[in-house]
């Protein structure tokens, strides 16, 4: 008989699995590692959200330890993940990521006389490798270093980026990331520096792709491989190919057939209960699925842009969005306002309050509340 599971059931599962319901304990630069990789990595184009996204899921933790962990004790790495966008994911689990990424199908994302063959990328690739070894390098620097290693031709300026031209290599940027040839470095100033990962060799796909399955399913599952080529921006016939050749048991998820790796049936009898307030980009609000149940109602037009996740931080009550928030800061002091869309009660209030103090350790500052109406848009 196919096991029925909830949605309440479901999300209260996911709550737990990325340390939503109970924040984790312990030493932070090990569990923020932790975390980031039961989140299957924490979206990181806008840095500050990151920091807080995960830091948000420990009890103590403030966004100095996230920057620790990254530069001190390098138990996480900024790098290129899922979609080829900016994620933190565990240093120790980088050849699995790199072995999957690398493994993934990818489609023409540039114009003729812009992408480069799959013959210039390999070379391209080998030569940000070699260029990074032991060294840290803007991109300016690394212009230099790779037309030097392969020829004029990486280095035409033919892609266009923010009404200016960028040159040809940097089209396969985010693919020398998934590949394992480049990580983020420190800054320099406020120049962006990358250097090459420290991490050995790639898993072989046949190893890995099966346990990116398993982990996206272990964080988001009961999921089906729409979903899962949502979550990774890759065609969905190769998505199920994927997806079912795996160990999966199917499930029926609010009546519809989803998938859960194979043995991992148990889900949680109570839904989950608490206020949360999420940064833009946090991956739960990403890719959560389906997105329809997460974004009901007003939600779907007040926390979404155009059907897209990401763009507003997100008021979550009781494992649905509930709103959506903003924060202004001036000094140590940050000003917090929230957009409730739903009636929220006398206990949800407290804990709406303490969400926003938990907010004001981890950016090290002091935080007071508003609520109230947000005119600022996305992005803000």
């Amino acid at each position: 008989m196919t096991r029925r599971v909830s949605w309440a059931a479901a999300q209260a599962r996911r709550f737990a699995r990325q340390s939503l319901t109970v924040p984790a304990q312990g030493d932070p630069p090990e569990e923020l590692a932790r975390i980031a990789g039961a989140m299957c990595g924490t979206h990181a184009q806008v840095g500050s959200a990151a920091e807080l996204s995960l830091a948000l899921r420990h009890a103590s933790a403030t966004r100095q330890d996230v920057r620790d962990a990254l530069l001190k004790t390098s138990t996480l790495v900024k790098t290129y993940g899922p979609r080829g966008t900016v994620h933190l994911l565990p240093s120790a689990e980088l050849p699995f990521w790199t072995g999957a990424l690398s493994a993934l199908p990818s489609g023409p994302q540039h114009a003729d006389g812009v992408r480069l063959s799959a013959e210039q990328t390999d070379e391209v690739v080998a030569a940000i490798a070699d260029a990074l070894t032991g060294r840290c390098l803007t991109v300016d620097e690394m212009t230099e270093e790779i037309v030097a290693r392969t020829g004029a031709w990486a280095g035409e300026l033919t892609m266009p980026a923010f009404q200016t031209m960028w040159p040809r290599w940097r089209t396969v940027l985010h693919t020398a990331g998934q590949r394992g040839a480049l990580r983020f470095g420190p800054n320099r100033g406020r120049k962006v520096t990358y250097t090459r990962p420290e991490s050995g060799e790639a898993l072989p796909a046949s190893i890995a792709l099966p346990a990116l399955v398993r982990r996206y399913l272990y964080a988001y599952g009961p999921a089906t491989p729409e979903s899962f080529a949502k979550w990774l921006a890759i065609p969905v016939g190769w998505a199920r190919e994927v997806f079912h050749g795996c160990e999966v048991s199917e499930v029926s998820f609010e009546g519809a057939a989803a998938w859960v790796a194979a043995g991992d049936t148990e889900f949680p009898d109570s839904p989950v209960r608490g206020v949360w307030l999420l940064p833009y980009f946090d991956s739960f609000g990403i890719d959560a699925y389906p997105r329809e149940r997460f974004f009901s109602g007003r939600a779907a037009e007040r926390a979404l842009s155009r059907g897209q996740a990401g763009n507003y931080p997100l008021l979550v009550v009781d494992g649905e969005v509930a709103g959506v928030w903003h924060q202004k800061r001036s000094g140590r002091r940050i000003a917090v306002s929230v957009e409730p869309l739903v009636d929220l009660t006398a206990g949800q209030l407290r804990s709406l309050d303490a969400a926003v103090a938990r907010v004001g350790s981890v950016l090290e500052g002091s935080a007071t509340l508003t609520v109230g109406a947000i005119a600022v848009g996305p992005h803000a």
